[in-house]
């Protein structure tokens, strides 16, 4: 009888200590028929494909361990290497981050999205995927990167060697959020001067610590964002956003950005952009469309017009169609049509 007792009383402390830590596998897999200006129709993808796995240990006492590891991959070839064919990608690109969780807030160790980079995607039409249609990866940051000591082919908008907090949700609306990168070289290739610009050398060192904050409101049918970085080449970047659900259907969107390349471009040195966006749910469809232009000093303006359309086949799995009109020194007009699942 007392065996069985503490066999039972074993099992149920096991029990108990597995229910308190669970890892996750999840992913992302897309794929579709794309044809831009210029190029031949080719197998591409909307949004980034990736593989992760994410992790949360309850420690007591409202205190929480968290990682997360995400790898990325191409959906065509099933390949990590970027789209010059060089595998200098890191294994796990999307982020690689571990830290804890409590009444503090949040606090991570790693790589992962900038500040910025993280809270500008809810202002965008296309939520920050890098489809060609949308707007994250061009007007929606203004030409700006995040790592531009990183290697060719990294993310351009993550910190490698950081330190990532976000503030506990203030009033259930707001908050704050900070990334500071380490003043690590991270091998990037050499870059020759020209007219208007400086020299880099290869696997060069910051000249000063980056780092990015920004502060988000939402109480769900409003939402507004604020935000400034400096990259590694000390390049400065500030954005505001907001948002707006008049319907539950219906979210209207619009964001501007300003990047100072003053530190390594002599001339033309500023860069603005803004964007305009709204998403309109039809029943099991969204219908996703912007308008944004992007305005160099000295050099010719870009304006982009797109139009999206996305219908669920299920909770994790949609179907879906892009197109967008981009002008700048040429025109180039871009379809796609593809699937994306979730699990």
């Amino acid at each position: 009888m007392k065996k069985s007792l503490v066999a039972l009383a074993l099992m149920g402390a096991f029990s108990a200590a597995y229910a308190q830590s669970s890892v996750t596998i999840y992913g992302t897999v897309d794929a579709g028929v794309t044809k831009k200006t210029g190029t031949s129709t080719a197998i591409g993808k909307r949004d980034n494909n990736k593989l992760g796995f994410k992790g949360v240990e309850d420690l007591g006492s409202g205190l929480k361990a968290l990682f997360q590891l995400e790898i990325r991959y191409e959906p065509d070839t099933g390949t990590i290497e970027n789209t010059s064919g060089a595998n200098s990608r890191p294994l796990f690109q999307g982020q690689s981050r571990v830290g804890l969780q409590g009444d503090f807030g949040t606090v991570r160790l790693g790589r992962g999205l900038t500040a910025f980079q993280e809270s500008i995607t809810a202002f965008e039409p296309w939520s920050g995927i890098p489809s060609v249609a949308g707007y994250q990866t061009d007007l929606q940051v203004a030409g700006y990167t995040s790592s531009p000591l990183d290697q060719t082919g990294n993310s351009a908008n993550r910190f490698s060697n950081a330190f990532f907090y976000n503030t506990p949700v203030i009033g259930g609306v707001f908050q704050l959020n900070a990334t500071i990168q380490a003043k690590e070289a991270n091998g990037n290739a050499a870059v020759a001067a020209t007219a208007n610009s400086v020299a880099i050398p290869a696997n060069m060192v910051p000249s000063t610590t980056p780092y990015s904050l920004s502060a988000t409101v939402d109480n769900g049918q409003f939402a507004a964002m604020a935000a400034y970085e400096k990259n590694a080449l000390e390049t400065k970047l500030w954005s505001v956003a907001a948002s707006v659900k008049p319907i539950p259907a219906l979210k209207l969107m619009a964001s501007y950005q300003k990047q100072d390349q003053g530190q390594t471009v002599f001339t033309n040195y500023d860069t603005k952009s803004w964007i305009l966006g709204a998403n309109y749910t039809v029943g099991a469809g969204k219908i996703l469309a912007g308008y944004g232009q992007k305005t160099p000093d000295g050099v010719v303006k870009t304006k982009q017009a797109s139009l999206g359309y996305e219908y669920n086949l299920s909770a994790r799995t949609y179907v879906y169609l892009d197109a967008s009109n981009k002008r700048a020194a040429t025109t180039v007009n871009f379809y796609g049509v593809g699937i994306h699942h979730n699990f």
